[in-house]
């Protein structure tokens, strides 16, 4: 139990003592003391007054000679106005501490068969291209989300849907046909997503090339483009491939097994994972059918020239196609096929999409779709909506060949990583497979704070320098803090030394600070659930570090003779290298043992 609580508790007994007033403990809501003033934590006892029909002074001071009779944790107290400033025993940390450190899952809350059944879809990309950057934000974003919401018990369903129909895909296909000479991903020596990306660019250049050269002989540009043979030949390929044409569905098997190869391998060496994996090609059919479905309901309309739309005005938004009037499905239309799928297959208690800010409106609608279709958890689905990861340069552009690779990206972080730790002198003491997997561990880790340490809501400029800086709030420092925590205790083990009783020990204002913010872990671990936000993790476990550091700083541990206090201090090394690690794991973020 966390110290707030603990004091909350007692308040509320002493109001039900004192005034025979039933208090919520979650009303109490005890803050830090200002620093201006004497205490730990402070309560506010105006909301007692009127029943007690007392003063506000001699309210808070009734509660605290209460408390100091009565909770062992209370030391003394002092009020100002109607603020209760409430001291805390010292050795009373020693407790929480010692209770800390027996709970190897501390901060997490584990999930039973009647927990909630949270399914979270992220990475979602088009095989047409490899993972880039933005994807990069997204899959960090949505398995960070997945691991937060696991620890605040939850159970998680982590999805995705791949985008592996359409006319992106077929510009790839049609291109490869054209110009690939037979290429495939061993006689290349390039992984497949890679392979695939560069036809689907240069479908772009040759289009382009026909559009300029339609333009020069008189035509407007959207005339050359409507004119361009090269995009006729794509739209015929996307409609031999809805009719199943053996031909063309053979070619898209082939390519798309290229892309999910590599795809596979740059999921793994990011750190993210899915429990269940979705294709578009095997949904727009399904969604189909729910919108026709809905169409004899009578929860949508058929227009005139065949298409179907849905009414969504009485609820202040405008009429949305589903169907187009070839009977053909809008990416909406995708979507309702697979939230049918799932549903089927998980009885889902909450849905998140984590998807970019730009398809805010999207999500609106489709919320309003599903709650109509009966979904029961249409209403109230998460649109986890997050900013552009943009770069100095600008915007990305995949179909011009501008994009930050995801797999060229993490090979820089640990490119760098490895020679700014040699620079350091960090790693010279170990081998060179421990310094390669040690630059692994740090060049990654640097990329995915960097990313998820900022509100997700915002855009954010990508700076890979800033990233990898062993200095201030970043992966590097926080990873290097574990290492020396852990440094401390192989040279404290080595020396003899166990972690024995230190109930006695007095701890300093430093040692009791650090004990309080590890005791606010599950606090934390709860708030970053509630608000969707990977960046509250992030900045406790660098606000933890740097708390750390000022108590190894200034409370030397190895050196200290009185074995009470050596013991207290090696158990708050303990815990708190367990915690940086267990906050840096619901990141995706791997700690190294040695630096």
């Amino acid at each position: 139990m966390s110290i707030d609580k603990i004091i909350a508790e007692a308040v509320a007994k002493a109001v039900q003592a004192l005034y025979g007033i039933e208090v919520n403990v979650e009303s109490v809501a005890p803050q830090a003391t200002r620093k201006e003033f004497e205490g730990d934590l402070t309560v506010v006892v105006f909301p007692w007054v009127k029943a007690a029909r007392k003063a506000p002074e001699a309210v808070g001071n009734e509660i605290g000679q209460w408390l100091v009779e009565n909770e062992p944790a209370v030391n003394r107290f002092n009020v100002v106005k109607g603020f209760l400033n409430i001291v805390l025993e010292p050795k009373f940390y020693n407790g929480v501490l010692k209770s800390i450190a027996a709970d190897d899952q501390f901060g997490f809350t584990k999930a039973t068969d009647q927990s909630p059944l949270v399914m979270i879809e992220y990475s979602s990309p088009n095989t047409n291209k490899p993972l880039h950057l933005g994807h990069v934000r997204n899959n960090l974003l949505g398995f960070s989300l997945a691991e937060i919401l696991k620890a605040c018990g939850n159970r998680v369903i982590k999805t995705n849907i791949v985008n592996d129909r359409g006319i992106h895909i077929c510009k790839s296909m049609l291109a490869w046909q054209k110009w690939g000479n037979g290429a495939t991903p061993e006689s290349t020596g390039k992984k497949g997503d890679h392979l695939i990306g560069d036809y689907y660019v240069a479908f772009d250049q040759h289009f382009r090339a026909e559009v300029k050269e339609l333009v020069a002989k008189g035509m407007s540009e959207d005339q050359a483009k409507e004119a361009s043979t090269l995009m006729a030949e794509a739209r015929d390929m996307l409609r031999r491939w809805e009719n199943g044409d053996k031909e063309v569905r053979a070619l898209w098997e082939m390519m798309n097994s290229w892309v999910y190869a590599g795809f596979d391998e740059t999921y793994r060496r990011m750190g993210v994972d899915f429990d269940k994996i979705y294709y578009e090609s095997q949904t727009y059919l399904a969604g189909k059918q729910k919108v026709l479905e809905g169409l004899d309901r009578g929860l949508f309309y058929r227009r005139e020239d065949g298409s179907v739309w849905a009414d969504l005005t009485n609820e202040g938004l405008d009429h949305k196609l589903l169907l187009r009037a070839d009977g053909t499905s809008v990416y909406m239309t995708q979507d309702i096929g697979t939230a049918e799928l799932r549903f089927a297959d998980y009885p889902i208690s909450k849905m998140v999409y984590v998807v970019g800010n730009e398809q805010n409106y999207h999500f609106q609608v489709l919320s309003l779709l599903l709650d109509r279709l009966g979904f029961e958890w249409g209403k109230d689905l998460v649109h986890f909506s997050y900013g552009m990861v943009e770069l100095p340069s600008g915007k990305m552009k995949s179909r011009e060949g501008t994009v930050v690779d995801a797999d060229d990206l993490m090979d820089t972080m640990v490119r760098d990583a490895r020679t700014i730790s040699d620079n350091m002198g960090k790693i010279q003491n170990l081998s060179d497979e421990e310094k390669n997997q040690v630059a692994e561990i740090v060049g990654l880790g640097a990329l995915k704070y960097f990313l998820l340490k900022v509100d997700p809501r915002k855009n954010m400029m990508f700076n890979p320098e800033e990233s990898i800086n062993f200095d201030g709030n970043t992966g590097p420092f926080i990873q290097y803090a574990y290492a020396r925590m852990r440094s401390v205790l192989r040279r404290a083990e080595e020396a003899g030394a166990t972690i024995g009783d230190y109930s006695q020990v007095t701890p300093c204002a430093l040692e009791t600070n650090l004990i309080q913010f590890l005791a606010d872990f599950p606090a934390v671990v709860a708030d970053a659930g509630k608000k969707f936000s990977p960046s509250v993790i992030a900045n406790y476990a660098y606000d933890l570090v740097k708390l750390y550091n000022s108590f190894y700083h200034d409370c030397p541990i190895l050196r200290e003779a009185d074995p009470a206090v050596l013991s207290l201090r090696l158990q708050l090394t303990a815990v708190t290298a367990r915690t940086v690690a267990a906050a840096m794991s619901l990141l995706g973020i791997r700690v190294p043992e040695r630096m």
